[in-house]
C-alpha cells in the first residue's frame, strides 16, 4: 500500500518526465506520443497516467491543450501570455497568434449578457503554405 506522500512524489516526478517530453519538442503532442517517448527514455509510467497528468496539467493552465482535425487531443508547453494556435490541418504545424480583435469581441459579448469571469478558446484550422504548395 503506498502512502499519500509516496503518490504525490510519483505525480510530481512523472509530470517532470512528462514536462521534458514537452519542453523537447516544439510541436503539439498526443497522450500517447508523450507515453511513447517516455518509454523510449526507459520511463516506469503507464498511458493512462499520461492522460491524468495531460488533463491535470491543462486544467492548471501549465500546458496549451487543442483538438487536431481527427479530434485528437493534443499538448504543448507554450507562451504563457493568452494567445491562439493556427494549426495546418495535413501536417499539425501550429503558429501561436495574438488576437486584438477578439479580445474586444469577447469582452463586449460578455458584457452585453451580463457575464463577467469569461475565458475563451479559438483554434484556426487550415493548411499551411508549405502542405499547400505539396498539393
Amino acid at each position: 500500500m503506498t502512502t499519500d506522500g509516496a503518490r504525490s512524489r510519483r505525480q510530481i516526478r512523472h509530470r517532470a518526465e512528462i514536462g521534458a517530453v514537452l519542453r523537447d519538442s516544439s510541436e503539439f503532442l498526443g497522450a500517447q506520443r508523450i507515453h511513447a517517448e517516455l518509454r523510449r527514455r526507459d520511463v516506469p509510467i503507464g498511458l493512462t497516467t499520461v492522460y491524468r497528468a495531460m488533463q491535470a496539467l491543462a486544467e492548471e493552465g501549465a500546458v496549451d491543450a487543442t483538438r487536431t482535425a481527427t479530434g485528437e487531443q493534443v499538448y504543448r508547453y507554450c507562451s504563457p501570455r493568452h494567445h491562439h494556435h493556427l494549426m495546418c490541418r495535413d501536417c499539425a504545424r501550429v503558429v501561436e497568434v495574438e488576437g486584438p480583435a477578439i479580445e474586444q469581441w469577447t469582452t463586449a459579448i460578455a458584457r452585453q449578457h451580463g457575464f463577467a469571469q469569461v475565458n475563451h478558446s479559438v483554434e484556426l484550422l487550415g493548411t499551411c503554405p508549405d502542405c499547400a504548395a505539396a498539393r
